[in-house]
């Protein structure tokens, strides 16, 4: 039940993804020829997978991580606040610091991880790339064996399915509904892959995947009934 989640046990999290690398000739013929074949189904006869490299993000096969986002409640004398951080920069350092925030401070029976579309993309896309970087799965991300409901993952998309395996509604509309203040100048995620690798800028990366984090957290205080956090509440770390 939604209205028993404690809000203190969850990290909230987002994640940004590029292609591997800036062009399709950068890989080698071997990955082009696998890239190609990974991409048949959704290229169809629309696209070269040349063409179609610029997609390549949204697979950890063929993508990597920029910039991992997180965020928690926690409270204090005035109340209930906010914060977030981000690691980004080179990956594999990325996946390690996040990887010492899991096992230092989410590491008991009660904690959560929450993300939008989480259980599709995010959770899956960090364990793949974990293991790709040649490190051990933290935890919380270490889900083979278990039942669904031993998976301590959180997904706000899903909860707002109520069931229904074929809806799909993006963060950006369920912030509209809800009337979550988001910022109407940023970055979409679409062009993530144009900023990193043409106009290396990581900072306007990082402060999209931010505040992608606490709009997560925004609607799942909606979700359950309660007032959002205020603008003077939300510490950026």
């Amino acid at each position: 039940m939604i209205s028993r989640l404690q809000l203190e046990n969850i990290l909230f999290l987002d994640i940004e993804t590029v292609p591997q690398h800036g062009h399709f000739s950068d890989l080698d013929p071997e990955l082009q020829q696998l890239y190609a074949d990974k991409t048949e189904y959704q290229r169809k006869d629309e696209y070269t997978a040349e063409a179609f490299y610029d997609r390549a993000g949204i697979w950890a096969e063929f993508g990597k991580i920029v910039c991992i986002s997180v965020g928690y409640f926690h409270n204090t004398e005035q109340g209930r606040s906010f914060r977030t951080t981000s690691f980004h920069g080179e990956e594999k350092q990325q996946l390690l610091a996040f990887k010492k925030l899991l096992s230092e401070h989410y590491n008991k029976p009660q904690h959560v991880l929450c993300a939008h579309n989480g259980k599709e993309f995010d959770f899956p896309f960090i364990a793949r790339r974990t293991l790709i970087n040649g490190l051990k799965l933290p935890k919380l991300l270490d889900i083979a064996g278990k039942k669904p409901w031993e998976v301590n993952h959180l997904d706000t998309m899903e909860l707002w399915k109520f069931g229904d395996y074929k809806h799909y509604t993006s963060i950006k509309l369920l912030a509209a509904l809800f009337d979550i203040p988001t910022p109407k100048d940023d970055i979409d995620g679409s062009q993530v892959a144009k900023v990193y690798w043409e106009e290396k800028d990581l900072e306007r990366i990082k402060i999209y995947c931010q505040k992608d984090a606490l709009t997560v957290a925004q609607l799942l205080l909606k979700y359950k009934g309660e007032s959002l956090i205020l603008e003077k509440n939300i510490e950026f770390v």
